[in-house]
C-alpha cells in the first residue's frame, strides 16, 4: 500500500545495511579491526556468530519492507535488536571505555530503534 511507502523504505534500507554489515563482518572480520587499529578477539567465532545473526536480521527486515501491516509483529524484534546493541555498547561507552569502531552502530541503531517503534504505532493504527 502506498502509504506505507516510508515505512518500506526504512525498513529496506535497514535489510541492506543489517546484510552488508554482517557479511562483511562474517567474511572480512579482520578489516574493520585493521581500519580502527583494535586488538583482535582470540577466536574470530565472536564476532562471526552476531555477524550471522545480523544476517538473519536483514532477512527479516526485507520481509517487514514487502508487507509492513502483515508483518507488523515482527517489528518488536528488530527494536530488540538495535536497543540490546546500543545500550549494551553505551554502558561499556561510559563505564569502561570502548574503541570507536563500536560507537558509530549504537548511534545509527538507537535511531533506527526508534523510527522502529514509530513504524509498529504507525501500523498499529492503521490496521
Amino acid at each position: 500500500m502506498k502509504r506505507f511507502k516510508l515505512i518500506s523504505v526504512l525498513f529496506y534500507i535497514i535489510a541492506a545495511y543489517d546484510a552488508i554489515l554482517g557479511v562483511t563482518f562474517l567474511l572480512f572480520p579482520k578489516l574493520a579491526f585493521d581500519i580502527y587499529n583494535v586488538t583482535y578477539p582470540n577466536h574470530w567465532g565472536y564476532i562471526q556468530f552476531p555477524a550471522a545473526l545480523l544476517i538473519i536480521f536483514g532477512c527479516m527486515f526485507f520481509v517487514i519492507a514487502r508487507r509492513p501491516l502483515e508483518n507488523r509483529n515482527l517489528i518488536p524484534y528488530g527494536i530488540g535488536l538495535k536497543f540490546s546493541y546500543s545500550i549494551l555498547v553505551f554502558i561499556y561507552w561510559a563505564v569502561t571505555g570502548l574503541p570507536n569502531m563500536w560507537k558509530p552502530f549504537a548511534v545509527l541503531d538507537v535511531v533506527v530503534g526508534f523510527l522502529f517503534i514509530w513504524s509498529y504505532i504507525y501500523l498499529g493504527k492503521n490496521r
